[in-house]
């Protein structure tokens, strides 16, 4: 007999993500700026990694969990509400979870909202009591009626969810939200956020025992460091010395600074690595507090 997919020994990588979708380019532009790169198949659906062995699959976002599930791929580029989604379903039927949240990526924002009709005055869960609702995430739809004591009927639609209750099969909806324009279009309103959602690296709940496992590892060390660093800046000034503790409270998200004395004087010259966005209102805070000669620089990449 075929041993099952998760106890099949690899000692590559197979990372799945979306083929098409807003999903897709920011997945791969991410992975490769932790340094994969790939080798695409004629039919467009497998890159066979050349700079490490890490290969992927494109697929439907809606697949991964499965495909992580079956141990076809070790990890998986999905959105937060897909992986909920497949989880809280697994959990419906006695079935604990198989695949984790593992990073957030920082991409692909939205909300799952519970949205009412405008002309409602929401009072509050409660006001769903026996209410129907449409949405594309039955499972945690329930879930979260479950959580707020609500006994309401799920009525499951696969697309166009904001129309349903103009079409009179429900009377408020629960679905993805972005800008809310289309909830608008449809005289809907959206009135609380069951689930605030990102693309996220999803794996295996269970560690790998082959060389798989430090792959992952070193996977996992350039994500970090590449998320890590992405709103980063090198943050390079000069200042009085008596001005500099005022100066160091102003960047509570930089790393301790290195600090050098100017040609003998009592000036001090600072280069700090922020984490944090450096807007111009953080630059004017600087400069009123003593900082001189201000120079932000982009960081690429580091290593400790």
């Amino acid at each position: 007999m075929r041993p099952p997919a998760t106890s099949v020994a690899r000692d590559r990588l197979r990372i799945a993500i979306q083929k098409s979708g807003r999903l897709s380019e920011p997945a791969r532009a991410l992975l490769a700026s932790c340094g994969l790169s790939w080798r695409e198949s004629r039919d467009k659906l497998f890159c066979y990694g050349e700079s490490l062995p890490v290969d992927l699959l494109l697929v439907r976002d809606d697949d991964i969990p499965g495909l992580l599930a079956d141990g076809v791929c070790d990890f998986g580029v999905v959105g937060r509400n897909v992986l909920g989604e497949y989880n809280a379903e697994r959990g419906d039927r006695g079935l604990d979870p198989v695949s984790r949240e593992m990073r957030g990526l920082g991409f692909g924002g939205c909300r799952l909202d519970i949205a009412v009709p405008e002309a409602w005055e929401w009072e509050g869960p409660a006001q769903l009591q026996g209410r129907r609702i449409a949405t594309s995430y039955p499972a945690l739809t329930q879930q979260w009626l479950r959580a707020e004591g609500v006994e309401a009927t799920v009525v499951m639609l696969s697309g166009s969810v904001e129309i349903a209750p103009r079409l009179g099969q429900a009377d408020v909806v629960c679905d993805l939200v972005s800008s809310g324009a289309t909830l608008t279009a449809n005289q809907l309103r959206p009135v609380t956020t069951l689930m605030q959602s990102e693309a996220v690296l999803a794996g295996p709940v269970a560690t790998f025992a082959d060389p798989r496992a430090e792959l992952a590892q070193l996977l996992l060390r350039r994500l970090d460091g590449v998320l890590r660093l992405r709103d980063s800046r090198l943050l390079l000034f000069q200042a009085p010395r008596d001005a500099v503790p005022a100066l160091i409270k102003l960047l509570p998200d930089a790393e301790p600074p290195t600090i050098l004395q100017v040609d003998g004087a009592d000036t001090l010259a600072l280069q700090a690595l922020c984490h944090g966005a450096m807007t111009w209102q953080r630059l004017e805070d600087l400069k009123s507090a003593g900082a001189r000669g201000l120079l932000v620089l982009p960081v690429e990449r580091t290593l400790s």
